[in-house]
């Protein structure tokens, strides 16, 4: 029985479209291997790229993120007790050195200034007294008009007017030294922090008022000793701080400490008793700004992260 012309052309149809199918599925196996050797290599060539730089850079480069701005911070507290009577400065201000912060009552220390001064001129009266005795009784003494006795009467009493006056003019001394502490002046030029003193507050000999930060800032970047085998005075430094995320500042070295900070701490670590677990120590290094950070707002306990050109 022969096939119909139609049934032909649907097989004839069916083998061109399996044919289709096989070349298709071809081209898709070839490009999924292709793709299955290309892109392993690509990822294991970045990644060997990506070590060698870290490598090379590593011996170029030293850097930690365990480093803090620090600067000179003065705290402002009276050397006489008294209450507050005048308060010249508010919260962050800028203050020059010298510029009068703090004013404490001074009459009392006033009016000890007054009586001791009353004290040494009435001193000073008595010893006049004393001392023409004393004259008197020593030339008695020489033509022999008066006893040993009263000479030596004379001269103790005039030795102890003497050191009467002399007490005195010191106790006068400390009290006009105690008159001018009721005036609490800035000790050097900086912005206030810490501020924790009111108007009519009553204080104490040494609390704390406040305390002055200095714009003098640097860095103290805490290295792994096995980071400082070529780290060297004035070497260059970039410096990164969280603050400001897309600048990067310069500076150098310093200095770098002479022993580690856990030997430096109040209680150090004794290593000769006990167990003992090898520990990587951490160096101090300061590190200071060659950049004009004047306009930026960077103060002491920010975080940064410095890189140190070692090379």
């Amino acid at each position: 029985m022969t096939k119909r012309p139609k049934d032909i052309f649907e097989q004839e149809a069916k083998l061109r479209l399996q044919a289709r199918i096989k070349r298709h599925r071809k081209k898709f196996i070839q490009k999924y291997t292709r793709k299955r050797i290309i892109i392993p290599a690509l990822i294991m060539i970045a990644l060997v790229s990506l070590g060698i730089f870290s490598f090379i850079h590593s011996l170029s480069y030293q850097s930690t993120d365990d480093a803090f701005i620090e600067g000179n911070l003065v705290s402002v507290a009276p050397k006489v007790a008294g209450q507050v009577v005048k308060l010249n400065f508010n919260d962050n201000d800028y203050v020059k050195k010298g510029q009068l912060l703090v004013e404490i009552d001074s009459r009392d220390y006033q009016n000890k200034v007054d009586e001791l001064s009353a004290a040494v001129a009435e001193a000073k009266a008595k010893h006049e007294f004393t001392q023409k005795d004393y004259d008197r009784y020593s030339n008695l003494i020489v033509d022999g008009l008066c006893t040993k006795q009263e000479y030596e009467s004379a001269k103790t009493h005039y030795d102890i007017s003497k050191a009467n006056i002399e007490k005195l003019e010191a106790q006068l001394a400390q009290a006009r030294l105690n008159l001018s502490y009721t005036k609490i002046y800035a000790p050097q030029d900086g912005n206030i922090s810490s501020r924790s003193v009111e108007m009519g507050n009553y204080v104490q000999v040494g609390q704390a008022l406040t305390a002055i930060v200095s714009p003098n800032i640097w860095i103290v970047a805490n290295f792994k000793e096995t980071q400082l085998t070529n780290m060297q005075k004035g070497q260059e430094v970039s410096i990164k701080i969280d603050t400001y995320p897309n600048r990067v500042f310069k500076g150098k070295v310093d200095s770098i400490q002479k022993a580690s900070g856990a030997k430096a701490s109040l209680f150090p670590p004794e290593n000769a008793v006990g167990s003992y677990v090898k520990v990587v120590q951490r160096i101090p290094v300061k590190i200071t700004f060659d950049d004009d950070i004047t306009k930026f707002n960077i103060a002491p306990g920010m975080s940064v992260v410095p890189k140190v050109k070692i090379k």
